[in-house]
């Protein structure tokens, strides 16, 4: 029990206690994730560019991304012009941890801070994964943290299915030379894009899904920056680390 209210305490969530009406975040928060309803149904999932576009023969004439290492990979993201986020971007947002970690943390697209830093998760939404990382007895230097996109998109908003297609190559390659036994998708846009699909965030949340054709088991969570704005949803996010503990424990007996 007490280890518990250790890992309560450092999500921010105050056991036993009643809370009051969570206030409006601050503006730079809010702009870290969509504020709609996180149950709310999305767009389709996106197709492939349309053969013949500009930017489906902008990806077919790429070299071989399955076949890059860490260094070469790293070089062809920073180099990416295959869509137009490069022409706003302040640097590309490639990833951070360890690499040989058996947890990999995939969110959505860089933000304001991330942008400018060129790491994934910083600021307030940053703090407070690194807060859900404790929570489950992990350091963030013990993760290794992703997005969909690798490149800002303008003003925060959702990524484009054609951009979405053009990064795909990239998070893929990191998923197959990290091998993670776990990926934890936060937010619903991750969530959507890794599992193919356009069910609501709440619906993905409490299974264990899994990435494509690996195997690799994947649990669905809330974004940080939608629970600094509804902090009642912090035990449900508990709840799904837990769920994503348990898995890889068990998949290791």
């Amino acid at each position: 029990m007490k280890q518990q209210l250790q890992y309560l305490q450092a999500m921010g969530i105050q056991a036993w206690q009643l809370r009051r009406r969570p206030e409006a975040a601050p503006a730079t928060a809010a702009a870290e994730c969509p504020a709609a309803d996180p149950t709310e149904t999305a767009a389709p999932e996106p197709g492939p560019p349309t053969p013949g576009s500009p930017v489906a023969i902008r990806v077919a004439e790429r070299p071989a991304v399955a076949a890059m290492d860490w260094e070469a990979l790293q070089a062809s993201v920073a180099q990416c012009r295959l869509c137009e986020l490069h022409t706003t971007r302040t640097q590309t947002v490639f990833g951070v941890g360890n690499r040989n970690a058996d947890w990999l943390v995939i969110g959505e697209a860089p933000g304001r801070d991330e942008d400018l830093q060129g790491e994934p998760f910083v600021g307030r939404a940053g703090q407070l994964l690194n807060a859900m990382l404790l929570a489950v007895g992990l350091q963030r230097e013990q993760v290794y943290i992703a997005n969909i996109l690798k490149c800002r998109p303008p003003n925060n908003r959702d990524p484009r299915p054609e951009e979405v297609v053009c990064c795909e190559p990239y998070l893929a390659r990191q998923i197959a030379l990290i091998q993670p036994g776990i990926i934890l998708a936060v937010g619903r846009i991750a969530a959507q894009n890794l599992l193919k699909t356009d069910t609501p965030i709440g619906k993905l949340r409490g299974t264990v899904h899994r990435y494509a054709d690996t195997g690799i088991p994947v649990v669905a969570t809330y974004h940080p920056a939608y629970l600094l704005r509804s902090p009642l949803d912090k035990r449900k996010a508990w709840r799904d680390l837990q769920l994503a503990r348990a898995t890889l424990e068990d998949s290791r007996t």
